[in-house]
């Protein structure tokens, strides 16, 4: 290229630009009009002449350069690419963002999304925080994990920890209540094993092993009293350390145990 050619290049670029944005407000104004004619006559050709004036912007620097997504960890990368199904020079101008929102939220894992156009590189920018899987709940033989929100993910899931297993019919939906209070106490929650949802009302809690632990049977109502009476007792006399198959604190001012016969001290 000759020394006067770059001069003209150099020149041409900003005619260039400020041409690309004066395309861009025509855009913008016949999009207007769509919204306020778009079920007549005048709104179909105004969308076809869109679809015209898209068509020609694709080739005059509005082509997608590339799409940037954050936060993803669980879901596939192959799944993310077929919600936002999107290709490289794509138009941006045409781009519905709202569409791609809604595809993405529909995946299992994720929780939030939002999408947001940047020019020049033309990127779309993508951001999601995902669920975290905070219990597993066994129902007819079968194991959902359940999120922060007690829903079920409906998705296949291998856990990387050890997580609460949650038994009982409506029990995803009453597990963040039960959780919110008893995590405020960690020491304790960690030997938690498992949680029984009885007859839809009330929890059972298992503590230290599933088949020979001792079995914390919480009142319908008074929850958080009854976890805090708990505490209270193990700390000032270590109640779940001793050799007992069950610990009832469903009546308000009693506390029932069963010493398990079984074990010698």
């Amino acid at each position: 290229m000759t020394t006067d050619h770059k001069i003209y290049e150099t020149i041409l670029w900003p005619y260039r630009l400020i041409g690309n944005f004066l395309l861009l407000g025509a855009i913008w104004l016949l999009s207007i009009g769509v919204v306020t004619v778009r079920h007549n006559l005048v709104g179909r050709q105004i969308d076809s002449l869109l679809v015209d004036i898209y068509s020609k912007t694709a080739t005059a620097g509005w082509g997608l350069d590339d799409v940037i997504i954050e936060g993803r960890n669980k879901t596939s990368k192959e799944d993310m690419l077929k919600a936002v199904n999107l290709q490289r020079g794509d138009n941006i101008l045409e781009i519905d963002l709202q569409k791609i929102r809604d595809s993405i939220k529909a995946l299992p894992w994720i929780k939030e999304v939002s999408v947001s156009r940047k020019y020049f590189p033309n990127i779309i920018h993508i951001s999601v925080s995902e669920k975290s899987v905070k219990s597993i709940w066994q129902y007819q033989n079968e194991f959902y994990p359940i999120d922060e929100d007690g829903h079920i993910i409906e998705t296949e899931y291998v856990p990387q920890q050890k997580l609460l297993l949650i038994v009982g019919e409506g029990a995803p939906e009453h597990i963040k209540e039960l959780q919110e209070i008893i995590e405020k106490d960690q020491e304790l929650y960690s030997r938690l094993k498992a949680a029984n949802f009885i007859s839809k009302r009330r929890w059972n809690l298992i503590f230290d092993d599933i088949e020979h632990g001792i079995t914390v049977k919480m009142p319908e109502e008074d929850l958080e009293k009854a976890w805090k009476k708990l505490v209270k007792l193990d700390k000032t006399r270590g109640i779940l350390k001793r050799k007992l198959t069950f610990i009832d604190l469903r009546l308000k001012n009693k506390v029932i145990v069963r010493i398990d016969n079984k074990s010698s001290d």
